[in-house]
């Protein structure tokens, strides 16, 4: 499977601007002593993550089937899908396991979406959604294993450049690796990147030290969003042919950055949204003196919500 081309990102851009929202960036010196910070706060996407990008790239790209689109999610790429299946005049169906939790299920509900709730993980919720795939024809949207979702996340780091990112290494929480995937597509090695994985769910580490994609038990309270069982092929293409390095980060490390996001940024954020900033705080990755850090916030639909 081929990863999307710079030119593909581009063009995916363009496609999907009247779509999205431009996210902001917010420069803080106040979550790590001594070290200023660069925040990407895509947490502030429509419904709340990136998965839109990808969501609308693909929609946008191609034929849709009167049986509409299904996909499987462990919330934040279901939310995405039918928010732009809706927004589209699309018919959408959609699996989430019981984990995805009540935050993401409510969002998905609002938008109208066929809805299924399963028993088990992220990978009980593909099997149903690809055998409704098989079942009525409708067409499948991967949450971050094709080409065209991958383009889609790759739009992020294309708008973080025109923003004038100025940054030596940008940290990127990864799951299934969709939006590491399309970073590194768009970057073509102009930057460092780093992996953070929890250590609960370790699928790209595991992938690497075993030289291909592997399947790992996945837990924690990151699960429901990073919680992809096997690490994405084109993540791993991509991941090995740049030689990307990888931390993994503990729970307890995501839940004090996802404390600090909201003490210090008044960001409201889910666990997987902080995972990348807490590989910073907890020295799982440790910056050179004068290296300068930039940190993906990618998600804003914690359980419970702030309103539930």
């Amino acid at each position: 499977m081929n990863a999307p081309t710079v030119e593909e990102i581009a063009r995916a851009g363009t496609l999907i601007e009247p779509h999205i929202h431009r996210t902001p960036i917010l420069e803080t010196s106040g979550l790590i002593q001594g070290r200023e910070v660069a925040l990407k706060l895509e947490n502030t996407q429509a419904t709340g993550s990136f998965k839109v990008r990808g969501a609308f790239t693909t929609l946008l790209s191609s034929g849709v089937p009167k049986a509409g689109v299904v996909a499987a999610s462990g919330g934040n790429h279901g939310a995405a899908v039918a928010y732009a299946a809706r927004a589209l005049g699309h018919k959408a169906t959609i699996y989430v396991p019981e984990l995805a939790g009540p935050s993401k299920i409510a969002l998905i509900r609002e938008t109208g979406a066929d809805l299924h709730v399963v028993s088990g993980t992220y990978a009980e919720a593909l099997s149903a959604a690809m055998a409704f795939e098989v079942e009525t024809g409708a067409m499948q949207i991967h949450a971050y294993d094709a080409p065209m979702t991958v383009a889609g996340q790759g739009t992020l780091l294309r708008e973080w450049e025109s923003q004038n990112l100025d940054a030596d290494t940008i940290l990127i929480a990864v799951g299934g690796g969709g939006l590491i995937g399309g970073a590194l597509a768009w970057l073509q090695g102009r930057r460092n990147i780093v992996a953070v994985e929890p250590e609960l769910a370790p699928t790209l580490n595991a992938a690497i030290a075993a030289g291909r994609p592997v399947d790992v038990e996945v837990s924690g309270i990151a699960a429901n969003a990073l919680g992809a069982r096997q690490i994405g092929q084109i993540c791993f293409d991509l991941a090995t042919k740049h030689q990307i390095a990888t931390v993994t980060v503990t729970d307890e490390a995501i839940a004090k950055a996802q404390a600090a996001l909201w003490k210090t940024c008044r960001q409201w954020v889910e666990p997987a949204g902080a995972a990348a900033l807490a590989a910073l705080m907890s020295a799982a990755y440790q910056p050179a003196k004068n290296e300068t850090v930039a940190v993906l916030v990618c998600g804003a639909n914690p359980a419970p919500g702030p309103f539930d």
